[in-house]
């Protein structure tokens, strides 16, 4: 039986503008890159594109991508096979949707929830990645 507080609380998480993209945008824009969201044409659907360097960027959460050795990548104990169920799925599609961009010639970067922790390094690892796609 599933719990109503447990289902309302799960219809609250959001895909899109999520907090930890928020803090990528802002960083990366501080940064100079300049950016599409969401590009419906692509496949995934990318958090964020740069169009110009034909990079597209993934931010995800832990939790719900499976961030390895990640402490925020815990698994609920209740349901246990539902869970695994959905995080399979999930990670199934990502190396889908990174294997198609790749194969349309995008690079793809993933931004894991944990890393926007901490805006400095946030922005220094955008700064390095930005260097990097421009040589």
């Amino acid at each position: 039986m599933i719990d109503p507080k447990r289902s309302a609380l799960m219809a609250k998480v959001k895909g899109k503008n999520t907090t930890p993209e928020l803090k990528v945008r802002r960083a990366l824009h501080a940064c100079g890159g300049r950016f599409r969201l969401h590009r419906k044409d692509l496949p995934g659907r990318p958090d964020i594109v740069l169009p110009a360097r034909k990079t597209a960027l993934f931010v995800h959460g832990c939790f719900w991508h499976r961030h390895e050795n990640c402490n925020m990548a815990s698994t609920p104990k209740t349901r246990a096979e539902f869970w695994q169920a959905k995080f399979d799925a999930n990670v199934a599609r990502d190396k889908r949707n990174v294997a198609d961009l790749e194969h349309l010639g995008w690079k793809v970067h993933v931004i894991w929830e944990c890393q926007t922790k901490r805006p400095e390094d946030l922005s220094a690892s955008l700064n390095t990645l930005l260097r990097e796609l421009d040589d």
